[in-house]
């Protein structure tokens, strides 16, 4: 995890990025990060995944999708928002360089969770004040779903997944589940799922197709699989709800 106000390039993983503003970014262990200027300003924070074992953080530290972010999906802080991260990274420094004692780990620990705690704080800020760019990428995502039914997509390749919408839309699928959780209540998968049942409901009202025609085409390898996610969304079997319209 690493807070930056950057005035030149960074590297992450093969991409480069350059940025004038504070920003706040996570990464997750194993992920290669790298400075390519003397001019960085800023601070940098390691935690040891063994550093946390034996405290709740160690489990709840995982839902935080932040982590799993691209760096050009970074948070973007105000001013008074970097004052309250520095405030925070500030005190875990000077925990760090004072005599270690058996409190030293519990209040450091404290002091991280407060940072993780701000940051999923300011990182919902970030959806509702960028709303005119969210809300081109949910009508792309409208669009890109709304292609891979009229297409009969699914028969070639199966059901969407959110790894595949979200390299679709160029954005790392934790973001775009995080985004849509956000700005409509409901992760990818479930917004995947809702759009294939509305598109399932329109099938089912205005074909004869067989209810496993419907399924296969919606990319189920299974219609049985279909029945049940059908039936878990509108509390009827495909078979009632075409009914319905009898």
């Amino acid at each position: 995890m690493y807070e930056e106000e950057l005035r030149g390039g960074l590297r992450y993983g093969q991409n480069r990025y350059d940025f004038d503003e504070g920003i706040l970014s996570f990464i997750g262990p194993g992920q290669l990060l790298s400075a390519e200027t003397a001019a960085t300003e800023g601070w940098v924070l390691l935690i040891h995944p063994d550093f946390l074992l034996g405290y709740p953080l160690a489990k709840t530290i995982r839902q935080y999708g932040f982590f799993g972010y691209e760096l050009t999906e970074a948070l973007f802080v105000s001013d008074k928002e970097q004052q309250v991260i520095e405030g925070l990274l500030a005190n875990i420094e000077t925990e760090y360089h004072a005599n270690l004692d058996r409190h030293s780990q519990d209040i450091i620990i404290a002091q991280l969770e407060l940072v993780l705690h701000y940051a999923d704080r300011f990182y919902s800020r970030q959806f509702l004040t960028r709303k005119p760019i969210n809300n081109d990428l949910l009508t792309r995502l409208e669009t890109l779903l709304s292609a891979y039914f009229n297409d009969e997509q699914g028969l070639r390749t199966g059901l969407p997944t959110v790894e595949y919408v979200a390299g679709e839309l160029n954005v790392s699928p934790h973001y775009l589940s995080d985004l849509l959780r956000n700005q409509t209540g409901q992760s990818a998968q479930q917004h995947i799922q809702q759009q294939l049942i509305d598109k399932a409901k329109t099938m089912l009202s205005t074909t004869t197709l067989s209810v496993g025609e419907i399924a296969y085409q919606l990319g189920f390898t299974y219609p049985q699989s279909f029945n049940k996610l059908f039936k878990s969304k509108t509390n009827q079997s495909p078979l009632q709800f075409r009914q319905s319209f009898n």
